[in-house]
């Protein structure tokens, strides 16, 4: 048995852009990436409405700074045996970071977390996969649209660099744009059709990492 932490943001816990509620758990990715792959893989949601990479949001209403939280988690489900990563779009926000660099240099955060975790017990260090979330669309939501503005470019040029930081520092690396888009309801989440097809879209670099 494989297990798999998928650690992330609204887009891992489900957030369903036309009634601000939450996908139904057969559609969120993390459940078509377990469906997918089968019974010899555990996969673990563990996502957060507004979650940065490593950043501060002094307007939530708990901790969204996911370098400060991923040591707790990373103990709280050991052992695990592969962690993915899929965050960045929060810090598009022009409160919180507003740059793709930014969003880099907290993913790069996370992977040493990882990389240098003291696990409760005697384990193997999980291998690691990055995952680019899609970029950011034009969206009639004035909310987003504020809250996210130059996020559209600036979310664009996430793919490349996490690709980037994740050959030099040897994780692996999926690009979500590569399969999915968001929603232009809101110009952030994915709907139920693109949430699913993302887990089904990681199965073979997920097969690939384990040898299989």
């Amino acid at each position: 048995m494989k297990t798999i932490l998928c650690y992330g943001d609204s887009l891992t816990w489900g957030y369903e852009a036309v009634s601000g509620s939450r996908h139904a758990s057969e559609d969120r990715w993390p459940t078509s990436l377990q469906t997918t792959l089968g019974g010899s893989f555990e996969v673990i949601a563990e996502g957060l409405n507004g979650r940065t990479t490593a950043y501060d949001d002094h307007l939530a209403d708990c901790d969204r700074n996911g370098a400060r939280i991923l040591p707790t988690v990373l103990h709280t489900h050991a052992p695990v045996d592969l962690v993915v990563l899929m965050l960045g779009s929060n810090d598009m926000k022009p409160f919180i970071a507003g740059s793709a660099i930014a969003a880099v240099q907290g993913m790069r955060r996370l992977v040493d977390l990882v990389q240098t975790h003291i696990w409760p017990f005697e384990m193997t260090d999980p291998h690691i996969l990055i995952v680019a979330p899609p970029p950011v669309c034009e969206t009639q939501d004035q909310e987003f649209a504020a809250s996210f503005e130059g996020g559209i470019t600036q979310s664009s040029m996430l793919a490349p660099l996490y690709e980037e930081l994740a050959d030099e520092i040897g994780c692996g690396f999926f690009d979500a744009g590569s399969v999915v888009k968001t929603t232009p309801v809101d110009g952030i989440h994915l709907d139920a059709e693109n949430t699913k097809l993302l887990g089904v879209a990681l199965a073979p670099t997920v097969r690939q990492i384990f040898g299989l």
